[in-house]
This record gives C-alpha cells, structure tokens and sequence, in this order.
C-alpha cells in the first residue's frame, strides 16, 4: 500500500498510468476513490496521482482533531514521494486550497495548480466579498442540491447515493478544512512563485458563480479558464466526460507553455 510520510503522519495515495502528472486533490466529502472516473479516462495518456488527505480514506486517521492547515503538507509529501516534476494539481471545491498552497510550497515539483470550483484562498477583498455573497445564496439550498443538479439526482438515483456514501469513509469533516483558507495568499506571492493558475469551474454551480469565477481569473495575471456548460458544483461526478476533457485539455495546453518557455 502506497504510503508518503507528512510529518509524521501516512498518507495514503496511488499512482496510474504514465505520462505529464496529474494530481487530484479531493474536497471535504471525497477521498482517493471519488476519481474513479478520471483515473480510468486519464491514465492512457497522463500519470494520474490520487490522494487521500488525512482523516480521509485511507490516511491516518486517529489524531484527535485535524487542522486543516495541515493539509497542504500532505500533498507535497507525496510529490516528494514520487518525485514529481512540472505536476499539475487538480483541486476540488476546498480541495482547491490545499491544491494551490502546495503548489506554492514546492513550486519546482509544480507547473500549475487548476483551481475546481473554488478560488483556492486567493486573499484579495473584492474575491473574498464576491464569494461570500455567492455562499450566502448557496446555503438556502439542501448541501445535495448545492453538489448535484436535481435532475442528475432524478435521472441517476443510483449515482447519487453513491456520491453520498463517499463521505462516510472519512473521520475529518467539513469544519476541519475550513481555516484552510486563512492567511492564503496573495495575488503577488501566486505571480512570484511562477506556478501557473487555471480556474476549472462549472455553468450551474450553486455555490460559486461563474461571475465571481470570471472575476479571479481577471484579476490573476496569466490564468487560464474553463468554464464547463451546464456542469454542476461536483462536475467530476455529474458531467465527468466534459470534466475530464477539461482537464486533459489544460495539462496538455500547460504542458504545451512550459516547452515553449
């Protein structure tokens, strides 16, 4: 079982495929599993790396409690494990957060970093004020409802309820990951670090908009964005052939910059 130490602390992560890295980083109901259907349509053609952070999966999870500034750790102790290089991290949701510290933290093991449904903690006042107002909107909504569009739930019970029941191999929560985002960085230390920044994020998510989307990828010098029709919050799941293809697209395409460089 493939392990990378964090401190002290096992993580557990696997490697498929061969070929420009991708690494998936879950959010607060995923674990390395929840790729499936990425790791199958990927590894043709992409080393696919999946990782369970701790607390979640198959990781140590027999602390008491989790920090989610931990997290970021986490993830460069397994690009370190398989010595990784010019890595594209792919977060999800919060995910994101974990994604874009780690790419900042070990910026020569990381090309670029795509931001999934998130902004990754970026700290500027106007995306902070943007995301909140789209939060606020966002819990009016049951959390399944916020994830999934009602049809996907309607059409495709079975897949629903599995995406339910990923969460509940975890231990951490979702209150463990959200001081994630304090402290994040800046628009500078992003510029200064020479990781590149892509923003992947879906036509009808209900918890971030494409406006506020839009909005980062201006204010980011050099970022890239994807915004997937009719795609929900957890495209991944819902619409994964128009997610993977996202995806694909952007590490071919980044891969493509760093050569020409």
């Amino acid at each position: 079982m493939p392990l990378a130490d964090s401190d002290g602390t096992s993580i557990y992560y696997e490697r498929h495929g061969s070929g420009p890295a991708i690494l998936f980083v879950h959010g607060s109901g995923g674990h390395h599993a929840a790729w499936w259907q990425q790791v199958a349509a990927l590894r043709e053609e992409f080393t696919v790396v999946t990782v369970d952070l701790r607390g979640f999966g198959k990781s140590d999870s027999s602390m008491p409690e989790f920090d989610g500034q931990d997290f970021p750790g986490d993830v460069v102790a397994v690009l370190d494990q398989e010595d990784l290089t010019d890595a594209m991290l792919v977060g999800q949701s919060i995910g994101s957060v974990a994604a874009l510290r780690a790419g900042l933290l070990r910026p020569e093991r990381v090309g670029s970093v795509v931001l999934g449904h998130s902004l990754g903690g970026i700290s500027h006042p106007e995306l902070k004020e943007l995301a909140a107002a789209d939060r606020a909107e966002a819990v009016k909504l049951p959390v399944i409802d916020r994830l999934l569009t009602k049809r996907f739930q309607q059409e495709r019970a079975d897949l629903t309820f599995l995406f339910q029941q990923m969460g509940t191999f975890n231990v951490a929560k979702m209150a463990d990951l959200r001081n994630l985002d304090t402290n994040g960085p800046s628009l500078e230390d992003i510029e200064a670090s020479g990781v590149k920044v892509a923003f992947l994020a879906g036509e009808k998510d209900a918890v971030l908009s494409v406006k506020t989307v839009t909005r980062a990828h201006e204010l980011t010098p050099g970022s890239h964005l994807e915004i997937v029709p009719d795609a929900p919050h957890s495209m991944y799941w819902e619409t994964p052939v128009q997610y993977n293809a996202a995806v694909a697209r952007l590490r071919r395409t980044l891969t493509a910059q760093k050569e020409a460089a």
